[in-house]
């Protein structure tokens, strides 16, 4: 994979917008493969498709792309509020891809994919209606809330300039999966939010009491459920029998 954009194909734009927008998409085309299954090269899809860039003829997942001269930050600008909501709830939330790219030496920096499984209302940040004297006045755009993303959920293709083995993707992909048999954000949500805890820990190994710290927490964001503990353990068994984790006994757990 070469990290390197064809800067050819942006010769006959002025816009820097526009310049990026050809150069990122002519790389994904040419140099990227699927993270689910591997094949080597994405379709483009015709311009004006209202949600997916790209999809993979071999797999059929499909894939939406952002792009960043700067850092991938914290937030992704997305499209109107209503409409990604609606999209959640539906098969068609395409898988996104996150590219950040030094526009001076036409090289890409960090290059990621979220899985859609990953994708939960509580992602979606709401922003501001338009004023009253906007073009579009009234209109509701929303970012991503990509930090809210669980590591595992963020998945690099290439890193710091360095393209990741693609062997490493292929198996990271598969190994959150399993989140797509939960259809209820609910119940998916709630086993992000302990993959969330989890990862605060940063540790490969873990106990059962270090996650019952989060126990205020998670009270705070679920506030209806009273056995904040007994849920804890209830979503280790899931992730454990799903093998996210495994059981090393006495309470304690390990990150496969």
């Amino acid at each position: 994979m070469q990290i390197t954009f064809n800067s050819q194909l942006a010769d006959r734009y002025k816009s820097g917008a526009q310049k990026a927008r050809v150069m990122s998409e002519g790389w994904v085309s040419s140099e990227a493969y699927c993270p689910s299954c591997g094949y080597n090269r994405l379709q483009k899809y015709e311009s004006g498709r209202p949600v997916a860039d790209f999809y993979c003829a071999k797999c059929h997942e499909e894939f939406e792309l952002k792009s960043k001269k700067t850092g991938i930050g914290s937030r992704i600008v997305n499209g109107a509020f209503p409409t990604m909501i609606e999209r959640l709830t539906s098969s068609l939330n395409p898988n996104l891809f996150l590219l950040n790219y030094d526009i001076f030496d036409h090289i890409v920096k960090n290059f990621i994919i979220v899985p859609k499984h990953f994708f939960i209302p509580e992602i979606i940040e709401k922003r501001k209606a338009l004023s009253p004297t906007a073009r579009r006045a009234g209109w509701i755009g929303c970012n991503i809330l990509i930090n809210n993303v669980p590591q595992s959920g963020r998945i690099f293709i290439i890193q710091d300039r360095i393209v990741q083995p693609q062997s490493e993707v292929l198996s990271n992909w598969q190994k959150t999966l399993f989140l797509r048999d939960e259809a209820d954000f609910k119940s998916r949500g709630w086993l992000l939010d302990i993959m969330t805890c989890i990862d605060k820990l940063a540790e490969k190994e873990f106990s059962l009491d270090q996650l019952y710290n989060f126990e205020n927490e998670l009270s705070r964001k679920h506030p209806e459920n009273r056995h904040i503990k007994a849920k804890i353990r209830q979503q280790l068994q899931i992730l454990r029998n799903k093998g996210y984790l495994e059981f090393s006994g006495q309470g304690h757990y390990r990150l496969i």
